[in-house]
């Protein structure tokens, strides 16, 4: 572990300048440590414009987002859903990866990380370089059949929705998590949804919706990253959905050191032993300027 000596030079310490936190230096101490296995959420995309699920209290900020039973079982639910999406998805396409993002792809050049799971949709990671990034719950911007099982890119859907509803495209709206759109009080009845052009089936963003189970591939691929991991860093998710809390409830079985990077509560407060409050990009950015001249050893902290 660096020495507060080292910390001071590292960070150009002097009568003008702030020394780092406690907890900014044990988070650099955890990184250099290496082999952290890091899970992302929603907080570490609001600086690209994607806005969050919940609040700092870890309420929800939006009206719930629909569910995997409610999308299947229903025409109506599928109508709203995708004139919704056909808006939102038009303006998550312009949103690029910030300072977050970046400072993860850093981290993985440094060889500090075992693995990025994220529970994000929107390909952010991977745009800014990232190589060993696993989507837990999908990407937005494919498609699969449900019928065939056929996949195709979403902007070939989106291109087929525009041509079968071109009046939607200018539609004002309030943006959303994961390229939903708030339109208001809108008659979605002729609005015209696309099937599936092989089976005719129903066609559905290839992410994982509330209310439906996560690949079990996927888990079982992170966990064993998880196993053989150092330290759990979460960054960005206030883990109030099983599918992402489950990783900080094993690595607290584990014995692994969690560190929480996060606006506001999570769930996992109880089970971290570091917990980092503020803007994720920020924070992360600040610590890998402490890795700069940390050199690589480093010990546990908790």
């Amino acid at each position: 572990m660096p020495t507060r000596a080292a910390m001071n030079i590292i960070w150009g310490m002097g009568s003008a300048v702030k020394r780092p936190s406690a907890e900014l230096e044990q988070l650099v101490a955890l990184l250099a440590a290496g082999d952290v296995f890091v899970l992302t959420g929603a907080g570490a995309s609001t600086d690209s414009g994607s806005p969050d699920y919940r609040d700092e209290r870890g309420a929800w900020k939006h009206r719930a987002p629909m569910l995997f039973r409610e999308f299947t079982a229903t025409l109506a639910a599928r109508r709203r859903y995708w004139a919704r999406s056909l808006v939102g998805y038009t303006r998550l396409t312009r949103a690029r990866p910030n300072a977050a993002h970046h400072a993860l792809v850093e981290l993985e050049r440094r060889g500090g990380l075992s693995l990025t799971v994220t529970q994000n949709v929107d390909g952010l990671h991977e745009a800014a370089g990232s190589r060993e990034v696993l989507d837990l719950h999908g990407r937005i911007d494919r498609v699969v059949c449900l019928g065939c099982r056929r996949a195709m890119p979403r902007a070939e859907l989106q291109t087929a929705l525009l041509r079968e509803n071109p009046d939607w495209a200018e539609r004002h709206a309030d943006v959303t998590p994961d390229g939903d759109a708030e339109l208001g009080a809108v008659d979605y009845s002729a609005f015209h949804i696309v099937d599936c052009a092989h089976c005719g089936g129903m066609l559905k963003p290839d992410v994982v919706f509330f209310g439906e189970g996560v690949p079990r591939s996927h888990v079982e691929r992170a966990f064993g990253a998880l196993e053989r991991s150092r330290a759990l860093l979460v960054v960005g998710s206030s883990l109030m959905v099983f599918s992402g809390f489950r990783f900080a409830r094993r690595a607290a079985a584990l014995g692994l050191p969690i560190a929480i990077v996060n606006r506001g509560v999570t769930r996992a407060d109880e089970l971290s032993g570091l917990r980092l409050r503020g803007n994720a990009g920020e924070i992360l950015t600040s610590a890998i300027a402490g890795l700069a001249g940390a050199g690589t050893a480093a010990q546990r902290v908790f």
